[in-house]
């Protein structure tokens, strides 16, 4: 049996996959509980080019979700998640990772949020699923420090990621969704919240509408994750300079003296010995980060911002 609506959704749920079938079940699974009416929201998978398909999966889940899935050649979940976007019905599309599950309450709070922010781009908050992996902690701790940094009381914020955001449809594809243009699954993001906010749009944090981000990072897969963040801020400084802007833009010694000692400020009881361990890896991850930039200009150098003309 296949559930279907008769009537638009108000919510478009985005979700692109691309070999992990078990992952984007439990993803499902967490949808098929949300609070919010089944009838009120759509779920569309797209699969990126993956061997196998997730069609069983997907059908699975068709008797308690209005779910369908979109399949594509392997292009990057920028490319996914704008295919997915132009194929909404809903006027708000919500974009998520297949290892991500969202509490029960996601979609009632983002639902509450878009009522009383309407035009705004929608960031929730993310929660850590594998707190045991130091490698997945410290990347959380990273998370958490830039939505402080960037985000301060969440009624003017400037940095969202893509595991947990809600976008106006035709707002998204006015501005031409993420772009796709950047190799890997690195800065998109970040590249798209500048330009959301240079086209005037507002932005906003929501605490209340959670997902559980269950991503297991060995200290290899740690490394190659950031060197990867690296790799991708140069193709942030890359567009950023297209558009005639300053492409580099370091963050002050007080910003990375922060990050560094944010494990020990945690506001939950740390011991010592893991704060460090926390530290350290943060540490890891800038020269990582560091290191995938070098080796992405090396190859590609920014370009020179072209002067303005009056």
């Amino acid at each position: 049996m296949r559930l279907d609506t008769q009537s638009a959704p108000r919510i478009s749920v985005v979700i692109p996959s691309f070999q992990r079938p078990h992952q984007l079940d439990a993803c499902l699974a967490a949808l098929a509980d949300q609070r919010l009416s089944v009838t009120e929201f759509e779920v569309i998978v797209v699969d990126d080019g993956s061997a196998a398909p997730p069609r069983d999966v997907v059908a699975t889940h068709a008797a308690r979700l209005s779910v369908r899935l979109i399949e594509q050649r392997n292009a990057g979940p920028a490319a996914a998640r704008n295919t997915g976007a132009r194929a909404a019905r809903a006027s708000h599309v919500v974009f998520t990772d297949d290892d991500c599950r969202a509490d029960p309450e996601w979609l009632t709070a983002l639902a509450a949020c878009i009522a009383t922010n309407p035009g705004a781009a929608i960031g929730g908050r993310i929660v850590n699923a594998q707190p045991d992996r130091s490698g997945s902690a410290a990347s959380q701790q990273l998370i958490d420090f830039l939505y402080r940094h960037h985000n301060g009381d969440g009624t003017s914020a400037r940095f969202l990621v893509t595991a947990n955001v809600c976008v106006e449809r035709r707002a998204f594809l006015a501005l031409g969704g993420f772009d796709s243009s950047f190799p890997l699954a690195a800065a998109e993001d970040r590249d798209f919240c500048e330009r959301w906010l240079e086209a005037g749009h507002p932005m906003v944090y929501c605490a209340g509408a959670v997902v559980h981000h269950s991503h297991d990072l060995t200290l290899a897969r740690f490394c190659r994750q950031h060197f990867n963040y690296g790799r991708g801020a140069h193709h942030l400084h890359c567009a950023r300079a297209r558009r005639g802007q300053r492409g580099i833009q370091l963050e002050s010694p007080a910003f990375y003296r922060d990050l560094l000692l944010a494990p020990f400020r945690a506001p939950h009881d740390t011991p010592r010995r893991r704060a460090t361990t926390l530290s350290v890896l943060l540490l890891l991850s800038q020269l990582c980060y560091a290191m995938g930039y070098a080796r992405e200009r090396w190859l590609a150098p920014v370009p020179v911002p072209s002067p303005v003309r009056a």
